[in-house]
């Protein structure tokens, strides 16, 4: 299977779909004037327009197969939640980043977060054959950072003035992997932690 094309990801709570232009007005509804875009590379999102340069910005990604963008759906009430994406995907050396993540506040920390990952990890490690897969975040967001670590990705450590924001603030960025040797552990740790929520 091709690691660029375009997939839908079903569990019991989520749904991850590919994006495409039709879902920028859901995905403005939960996202825009959202504080997480503080730590995130695209600046603030203040308008659906802004919204909508994001989503076409991610397209063009994709276009280029670089990267593969998904819309989280919640399955339970058919609520668009969030969004994510492979990125800077490199199928000789086996490699993706799962990265520019965010949820509506009230899919934060829920079912739906906890299975997108799982989904995300289990078609990479286990549909594409990938042997490392990377997460990154701000420094200064240690929310992201912990949640990360629950998964039981291991930190790799922090790249110093690693990017420069809109705002002009210069990111350092914590670096985290999973390999496929320790998926299994990892798989187990997701599912005890989605029968949490039944």
């Amino acid at each position: 299977m091709s690691w660029v094309e375009p997939v839908t990801l079903t569990g019991r709570h989520a749904r991850l779909e590919p994006m495409t232009e039709d879902h920028i007005p859901a995905l403005a509804q939960i996202g825009v004037g959202q504080d997480f875009w503080h730590f995130m590379l695209y600046g603030d999102m203040r308008t659906e327009a802004d919204m909508r340069a994001w989503v076409w910005d991610i397209l063009s990604r994709a276009q280029k197969g670089t990267d593969l963008p998904f819309v989280a759906v919640d399955r339970i009430s058919g609520r668009v939640a969030g969004a994510t994406r492979y990125l800077n995907i490199i199928p000789k050396d086996r490699g993706l980043e799962i990265g520019g993540t965010w949820y509506g506040t009230e899919f934060q920390r829920t079912a739906v977060n906890t299975e997108c990952k799982y989904l995300l990890l289990q078609h990479a490690f286990e549909t594409l054959g990938a042997i490392r897969v990377q997460l990154k975040t701000d420094s200064r967001n240690v929310r992201s950072q912990r949640a990360i670590e629950r998964l039981g990705a291991v930190k790799e450590g922090v790249l110093r003035n690693h990017m420069i924001l809109p705002d002009g603030h210069i990111r350092h960025s914590v670096f985290y992997s999973i390999l496929d040797s320790e998926w299994d552990g990892v798989k187990k740790n997701l599912e005890a932690m989605m029968a949490k929520y039944g």
